[in-house]
């Protein structure tokens, strides 16, 4: 049995442990912060976010000080895929925004079934509703 719980990330029910969906390489227990299983890089915050003013005029530039702002991008080592982007403090470790009852899932899946990879959409045209003033 397998859960879905974000666009790249799904938990195997059966071997407790978190898997990428796009390559479905294993990565780490489920029952442990996904994150662990994942490359980290160390962005420099100011490559995504540039300064608005020259920093050579202007101590203040709109662009995050690397000494305040860690940027955290975390990658599958297996196809490379990004998985999370995290903004922290330097030095603070990876957040655990994900943690899951495994046994309350497990018996949920059970119940509701595996979730198929790519749901099939019905061809029918959806309808909007328009409103008349």
């Amino acid at each position: 049995m397998k859960a879905n719980i974000t666009e790249y990330l799904r938990i195997n029910l059966d071997t407790e442990m978190w898997e990428c969906r796009q390559c479905n390489n294993e990565l780490v227990s489920a029952r442990d912060n996904y994150k662990r299983g994942l490359l980290v890089y160390d962005r420099d915050p100011s490559e995504i976010h540039k300064p608005l003013l020259s920093q050579e005029l202007y101590s203040y530039s709109f662009a995050p000080d690397p000494a305040y702002t860690a940027m955290l991008e975390f990658y599958c080592p297996h196809c490379g895929t990004m998985i999370e982007v995290e903004y922290t403090v330097p030095g603070h470790p990876p957040v655990r925004d994900i943690e899951l009852d495994i046994d309350d899932l497990k018996k949920k899946v059970a119940i509701w079934g595996d979730v198929p990879e790519r749901p099939e959409i019905p061809d029918t045209e959806l309808k909007r509703h328009v409103h008349n003033h």
